[in-house]
C-alpha cells in the first residue's frame, strides 16, 4: 500500500525542478516581452543628468506599490530610485503620446499647493508647447472632466500629472470617466489611478525639469521632428523653475546702482576729497562752508536769530511751549 520513501524523494527532486524551469521559462519571456529596441537603449550621457539632477533620489518612505522601482536604501534613510526602470517608462510614456494622433487630445497638469507655487508649472507650460498639448498649471475647476455644463469642460484622451499628491483632484476625475493617467511619482506615492508611472524625484525642481524635457525630446525623436544623432537644441535650462523672490533679488544691486538723473550722488557715492573716512561713516570739516550741489537736500537749520525758539516774532505774542 504505502510508497517506498526513495520514490517520494524522487517525486519531490523531479516536481521542485519542474518549477524552477517553469520560472526561468516565465521570467526569460517577461524580459524579452519588457524589452527595447537597440536604438532606444539607455545612453551614459542621460544617465550621469539623471544623478546630475538628483532624479534617483527618492523619499524616506516607499510605497507598497512603488518597491519595484526601489533600487536599495542608503545610509541616511533615503530610498534610491532604479533610473533604468525610470528610463523604461520614460520610454514607454512617449509611444503613448505618439501614438495620439491629434496633440491638443493630450491634457498635461501641474497644480500648486495651497500655500507656494508649483515647481512643475513652467516645466508643463514648456512641455505643452514643444509638443503641442493642453496644459493646466496652477489651478483647476473640480469637474473639469466630468462636469459637461462648465465652460472649461474638456474630454482629453490622454492626462499627464506632476505629482499625485498635488494632482490627486485631476486623476480621481480621470478614473470616473476612464482616461489612462501618466504621472511622475516618487517612492511615498500611491499608484491607485495612475496607468503608467515615472519614477523619479518629484521633490527637486532639477530632476522635475530635466523629466519633462527628457520626455519632450523623446517624443520628438519618436514623431521624426528631430535627429537622435544630435543634441536637442532646447536646454533643460528652459523648464526649469524660477522663483521669483529669486528674481527680485537678483534685480536688488542693479537697482541701488543706479544713481538719480540730478547732480547730488546720493549716500552711495564715493567720498569726496577732503573727507575723513572713519569706520562706515564719512566726516569733514562741518565747520567750514560747503558749496551747493545741485540737486543735494537743504540743510539750513531752521533757528532763529538769537536762539530762542520761545521768543516772539515780528509782530505776535510769546507763546508758551
Amino acid at each position: 500500500g504505502t510508497t517506498p520513501w526513495y520514490q517520494r524523494r524522487v517525486r519531490g527532486v523531479l516536481w521542485t525542478w519542474f518549477i524552477i524551469c517553469r520560472y526561468l521559462s516565465i521570467t526569460h519571456s517577461y524580459q524579452k516581452m519588457s524589452g527595447i529596441p537597440a536604438v532606444l537603449n539607455f545612453q551614459e550621457a542621460d544617465c550621469k543628468a539623471m544623478l546630475a539632477c538628483s532624479v534617483h533620489l527618492g523619499g524616506e518612505n516607499v510605497d507598497a506599490s512603488m518597491k519595484r522601482y526601489v533600487h536599495k536604501r542608503n545610509d541616511k534613510g533615503i530610498h534610491i530610485i532604479d533610473v533604468r526602470k525610470t528610463w523604461e517608462k520614460i520610454v514607454l510614456a512617449a509611444r503613448v503620446i505618439v501614438a495620439i494622433e491629434n496633440p491638443k487630445d493630450i491634457c498635461v497638469i501641474a497644480l500648486s499647493p495651497a500655500s507656494q507655487p508649483s515647481i512643475a508649472q513652467r516645466a508643463v507650460l514648456k512641455f505643452a508647447h514643444h509638443i503641442g498639448a493642453r496644459s493646466i498649471a496652477g489651478k483647476i475647476t473640480p469637474g473639469t472632466f466630468t462636469n459637461q455644463r462648465q465652460n472649461q469642460y474638456m474630454e482629453p484622451r490622454l492626462l499627464i500629472t506632476s505629482d499625485p499628491r498635488n494632482d490627486h483632484q485631476p486623476i480621481i476625475e480621470a478614473s470616473y470617466v476612464n482616461i489612462p493617467v501618466i504621472s511622475f511619482v516618487n517612492t511615498h506615492d500611491s499608484l491607485r489611478g495612475i496607468d503608467i508611472a515615472i519614477p523619479c524625484n518629484t521633490a527637486s525642481k532639477y530632476s522635475v525639469a530635466y523629466m519633462y524635457w527628457l520626455l519632450a525630446r523623446e517624443v520628438l525623436r519618436m514623431r521624426d521632428l528631430i535627429s537622435r544623432d544630435q543634441e536637442w537644441n532646447v536646454l533643460v535650462d528652459m523648464f526649469l523653475h524660477r522663483d521669483p523672490e529669486d528674481q527680485e533679488k537678483a534685480q536688488l544691486p542693479g537697482d541701488f546702482a543706479e544713481k538719480p538723473s540730478s547732480g547730488y550722488a546720493g549716500w552711495g557715492a564715493a567720498p569726496a576729497e577732503g573727507d575723513v573716512v572713519a569706520g562706515d561713516e564719512v566726516t569733514g570739516e562741518w565747520g567750514g562752508e560747503q558749496p551747493w550741489v545741485e540737486g543735494a537736500p537743504d540743510t539750513t537749520e531752521w533757528v532763529a536769530e538769537d536762539g530762542q525758539w520761545d521768543q516772539a516774532d515780528a509782530g505776535g505774542d510769546a507763546g508758551n511751549w
